[in-house]
């Protein structure tokens, strides 16, 4: 195993405002931790060293002088590479796109840029955000996948890169990846944070954010929101840290088949629901709550209606590649976009309203609870980097278009293992309340 130290930024900025520290040598010990990992790791597609060192000066000006744009005034950021940059290549995982230049920032982007954020480098992502893979290694251990297709930027923060990198999600692309890499996740309420200029466009695809601390993420997603709002016809995310929350009762739902989940983690999951008990919580699971049974029951599909969904929602942007004579393309794409070929619009409609029928379920039987907690993926990170592993626990928050985030407070035989809370949709703030709260009785 290969020790990694997460690297807050959030956390060292007292630090700036006594002048012990400043943006700037934050900075040179991001590229130093970079300059000795990256050989290894491959968590980047690009750097922009030039352009950071001038913004981190600017930045440690704006501390020195008590006048920072924001909290992320100087915080080193990674975008991942399906995300466009106006001054790095947006490549989208595949060699179709390698080295495209759009000439503009996404939406996400600019607003990091205005907050004073440092746009240090672009994150490797699996192809067009999907299944295939890169070359990214989990810096917890490089003979084992980071997860996808957030790969880079969860390996990067996990390495103690970058405190913060921007992901998307789709099935689990944020959330699983943090658990694998032992970093915090953050996929917000569908539409709550504005994707424009992000190539993942589908219907249940979100911007989030992968970081060091729960604060890194909260700060990184408020500060967005408060300049760019969310996607066009969905209100912006609004976070708001309270004192002294404390939830009374958390449901507990399996997303996975028990036997696609491990031994050693289902254990890891049943001591910290009893640690949660002794603090006096209520832990409510489908053995003494029929709702819940009922849930479960209905989400027990949710990754093949998402595939579908998600398999006809790719062909349009893809099937132009796919049909020339030499495509640049994966064999895992075209075959999905052969398979939605086959679709028709009938199928489509019927997975969408299928969707919205658990939809509407889930948020009846969800509404009694104040959070839901589960194992953040089906066990640790697998061995190899051909596949991103198992999705299943990750893909009913995804299919409910409701916020969640994985905690690293969990590990078997010393790899980290996240645990998943998830709010109902629109309930952002009191999620991230409540996570808080959280830590501080498993961090203990």
């Amino acid at each position: 195993m290969i020790p990694t130290k997460l690297t807050s930024y959030i956390h060292q900025q007292q630090a700036f405002l006594r002048h012990a520290d400043t943006p700037t040598a934050f900075l040179h010990r991001c590229l130093e931790v970079i300059d000795q990992r990256e050989g290894h790791i491959h968590a980047f597609v690009a750097l922009d060293r030039e352009g950071a060192e001038l913004a981190a000066v600017a930045s440690s000006a704006r501390w020195k002088s008590g006048s920072p744009l924001s909290p992320v005034d100087g915080m080193p950021v990674g975008i991942k590479d399906v995300i466009e940059t106006a001054n790095m290549p947006t490549g989208q995982g595949s060699a179709q796109f390698s080295g495209t230049r759009t000439g503009r920032d996404a939406a996400a982007v600019l607003a990091l840029r205005e907050a004073g954020a440092i746009i240090l480098g672009k994150t490797v992502t699996t192809e067009f955000a999907a299944t295939h893979p890169g070359e990214t290694r989990n810096p917890c251990d490089l003979e084992r996948t980071p997860g996808g297709s957030s790969s880079g930027s969860a390996a990067a923060v996990s390495a103690g890169m970058l405190p913060a990198a921007l992901g998307t999600q789709v099935v689990g692309s944020i959330i699983r990846p943090a658990s694998y890499c032992g970093v915090y996740g953050y996929k917000p309420s569908f539409g709550s944070l504005n994707r424009g200029g992000s190539n993942d466009q589908l219907s249940q695809s979100c911007l989030g954010v992968l970081g060091a601390s729960l604060d890194d993420i909260c700060a990184v997603a408020a500060e967005i929101a408060l300049r760019v709002g969310g996607d066009p016809g969905h209100p912006a995310l609004n976070l708001t840290k309270e004192a002294n929350v404390r939830p009374t009762t958390l449901a507990v739902l399996n997303f996975a088949a028990p036997a696609d989940v491990g031994h050693a983690e289902r254990a890891a999951f049943a001591v910290l629901c009893k640690r949660l008990q002794d603090c006096g919580l209520r832990v409510i699971d489908r053995d003494s709550a029929p709702d819940l049974e009922r849930l479960e029951q209905a989400l027990l599909n949710v990754f093949t209606e998402t595939r579908r969904i998600v398999t006809w929602e790719s062909v349009w942007p893809l099937r132009e590649y796919a049909g020339s004579p030499n495509p640049r393309l994966s064999a895992d794409t075209l075959a999905r976009v052969q398979e939605g070929r086959s679709m028709t619009p009938a199928d489509y409609v019927a997975a969408l309203t299928q969707r919205n029928s658990v939809r509407t379920l889930s948020n009846e039987v969800l509404g009694a609870y104040d959070a839901v907690i589960s194992l953040a993926a089906t066990g640790v990170a697998p061995i190899g980097i051909t596949s991103t592993g198992n999705p299943r626990q990750n893909v009913a928050a995804s299919y409910l278009s409701a916020p969640v985030v994985s905690l690293p407070v969990m590990h078997v035989d010393g790899l980290p293992l996240g645990l998943q809370v998830m709010a109902c949709p629109g309930n952002d703030s009191a999620l991230f309340n409540i996570a808080y709260y959280l830590e501080s009785l498993l961090k203990t």
